[in-house]
């Protein structure tokens, strides 16, 4: 994964489903549980010192995925000058064109299929990319 950039891979065959993520990260909850329960128990041995608070988890927001409906080369534009169709941070709708992925010679116009604001772009430009396969996350 760490030697073509990838971040996610996920494949689905005869009813087996794989996904490999690379740098998940702990969630902050587990973190924080165990200086609770070490401050209760602090509480209840009678000691003196109020349990230290806990801390907030972090709000997130739940991200979507706009994913690649067929196999294929990924472009962020229509052609090498164009802009991009989309960038971090650009609202989408359900109509937007995200992207262009060709498939043996035509190219398809992807739709966002979702409202929100790109917060990652998952594919490299001018690479394959796998149906299924991650392309924008969107929040």
């Amino acid at each position: 994964m760490k030697k073509h950039d990838l971040s996610v891979f996920e494949i689905e065959k005869e009813g087996y489903r794989l996904k490999l993520q690379r740098g998940a990260s702990v969630p902050q909850t587990a973190i924080v549980a165990p200086a609770v329960a070490a401050g209760a128990a602090k509480a209840g041995a009678g000691g003196a010192e109020p349990p230290p608070p806990a801390a907030k988890p972090i709000e997130s927001v739940p991200m979507k995925e706009i994913v690649s409906p067929m196999v294929g080369t990924f472009y962020r534009a229509a052609s090498p000058d164009a802009p991009a169709f989309a960038e971090v941070g650009k609202p989408v709708t359900e109509d937007t064109v995200v992207c262009i992925i060709e498939a043996m010679k035509v190219m398809n116009e992807i739709k966002a299929e979702t409202s929100g604001v790109i917060a990652e772009v998952l594919a490299d430009n001018g690479k394959p990319v796998q149906f299924g396969q991650p392309l924008f996350k969107v929040r």
